[in-house]
């Protein structure tokens, strides 16, 4: 049987090569599934649950609410999945199992830290919103 060398002068066959892409192409179809997942499962949980929220800071203006739910919702799967698949790009090698669990650890956790950064963010923002609309009726700034 043949055998090939690596850059890092390491002997290996050809079989383990092709186990080795196997691992690479199972791993990336794993993060991006799950990262896909985990985006739709946060957008939609914030979608439903914020949008009493909205409504509260758009003085029962339902349609402004929805409206804006909407574009957030649009706006966070834009983000989210231009971060998943430029995390994608960053590299890291996978060639073993263990290889493919670190990756897939390490990148989830990142997509998990930008999702709640986000959320966070986007709860200032709104906030920041709520009482600049409040500002008028309440008299506790003066």
């Amino acid at each position: 049987m043949a055998a090939t060398y690596r850059c890092c002068c390491q002997l290996t066959r050809p079989n383990q090569k092709v186990r080795a892409v196997t691992i690479v192409v199972w791993t990336y179809a794993v993060y991006l599934s799950l990262s896909g997942a985990i985006t739709a499962w946060v957008a939609e949980t914030l979608s439903l649950h914020g949008r009493v929220f909205l409504i509260d800071v758009f003085h029962d203006n339902v349609s402004r609410a929805d409206a804006v739910n909407r574009l957030l919702v649009v706006g966070f799967y834009l983000i989210n999945l231009a971060g998943v698949l430029f995390n994608l790009s960053l590299g890291g090698s996978v060639i073993t199992v263990w290889d493919g669990v670190h990756f897939l650890s390490s990148r989830i956790g990142l997509v998990l830290t930008v999702l709640g950064s986000m959320h966070f963010f986007n709860l200032i923002a709104l906030m920041t919103i709520r009482l600049g609309f409040r500002l008028p009726d309440q008299s506790f700034f003066r």
